[in-house]
């Protein structure tokens, strides 16, 4: 199943912190009540990692206020052989 990346921010007041981790709490969701925070190192975004079908099922897990701001970005391990196999495709 594929992997996703979910970058979440928010402003950078202690109010604007304040509500985005109460709402991630609020909604109950496993994914969203073990979220990792920057905040306290003046970074104000949550990220989440998430295997899920697609993008758009990884956005749906976002409460509605934050899922157009959130960068989604797929994740990807690569073995030696897959990075062979891109090198020969690629002629390197």
């Amino acid at each position: 199943m594929p992997k996703f990346l979910i970058e979440v921010p928010h402003e950078g007041t202690t109010q604007a912190c304040v509500q985005a981790i109460d709402l991630f709490h609020r909604t109950g969701s496993h994914f969203l009540t073990h979220a990792d925070w920057g905040c306290m190192d003046g970074d104000h975004k949550a990220w989440i990692t998430v295997e899920v079908d697609s993008k758009d099922e990884a956005r749906r897990i976002l409460p509605v206020p934050y899922r157009a701001s959130a960068k989604i970005v797929q994740l990807n391990a690569f073995t030696r052989e897959d990075l062979d196999n891109l090198m020969r495709k690629h002629g390197s």
